[in-house]
């Protein structure tokens, strides 16, 4: 399909839905952040300053505003990065497009809000274990270079390759699983997407929870690592980059450079 016919098609008012879903959910992150220049202070003031400032309250009484951060994180961040493979069902499908697009977007969404469930727990236990600041944010070395270096060893592993053809591949993926329909073909897209992402979404406590420009560029970054040009070429050296950066963290500070 030539790009013309392809952005007008995308146009259509499910699509122009979808649109208006990730805009929202990013305009809700930008306004559950702190403002700046609290931020700025509780850097300056310490941990006193940030136990104050902390508007997430301890333990389980906190989960439910940081699980609606994770959602909407996931929607924000993961919705965009599988527009190519919503699209290309869109040109298989001949009737009952509307309604298998929101089927298809249900199913690849609610994968993603286990993932948010999951991330909760984490952050929950990590913050009461004084690890993260409330910013969502590690505090602590090995926690910070092994967030890293896990990530980094991810973009080797045989998983996240198998996971990655797939994800570059979504006229294959769909032809393969035509047989079960929208609703359950989003799930399995969800999961093999999660599969592909989960390790760099996890570098949320290393740039923090509610940082807006870390959760962009992480979007940016997942969002070429599925394209089959651009992606293949960039996995592995995205891979050592994590690496190096996690192994040099944990050198400095302990040679005391940093």
């Amino acid at each position: 399909m030539q790009i013309a016919p392809r952005i007008r098609k995308m146009t259509a008012p499910h699509w122009l839905g979808l649109y208006g879903a990730i805009l929202l959910a990013w305009a809700l992150l930008y306004a559950m952040q702190l403002p700046p220049d609290l931020v700025a202070a509780a850097n300056v003031y310490g941990a006193e300053f940030w136990e104050a400032l902390c508007r997430v309250e301890p333990g389980l009484a906190g989960a439910p505003n940081i699980f609606l951060m994770w959602a909407l994180m996931s929607a924000a961040m993961m919705a965009p990065t599988a527009l190519p493979a919503f699209s290309t069902w869109e040109d298989l499908v001949q009737t009952g497009r509307a309604q298998g697009y929101w089927l298809l977007l249900s199913g690849y969404l609610l994968i993603w809000l286990g993932f948010a469930l999951l991330a909760t727990g984490a952050q929950l236990l990590l913050s009461g274990a004084g690890l993260l600041n409330p910013l969502g944010e590690s505090v602590n070395l090995w926690l910070t270079a092994g967030l890293l270096m896990g990530a980094g060893a991810y973009q080797f592993s045989t998983l996240k390759e198998a996971c990655l053809s797939k994800c570059r591949r979504p006229l294959t993926f769909f032809m393969q699983h035509w047989d079960g329909g929208p609703w359950r073909m989003g799930l399995r897209l969800g999961a093999v997407c999660l599969g592909c992402c989960w390790a760099l979404m996890a570098l949320a406590f290393v740039g923090g929870t509610m940082n807006l420009l870390w959760m962009g560029g992480a979007m940016l970054l997942m969002m070429l690592e599925k394209l089959p040009g651009i992606g293949t070429v960039m996995t592995r050296p995205l891979g050592y980059g994590l690496l190096g950066l996690g192994a040099a963290l944990v050198i400095f500070n302990l040679g005391g450079w940093i």
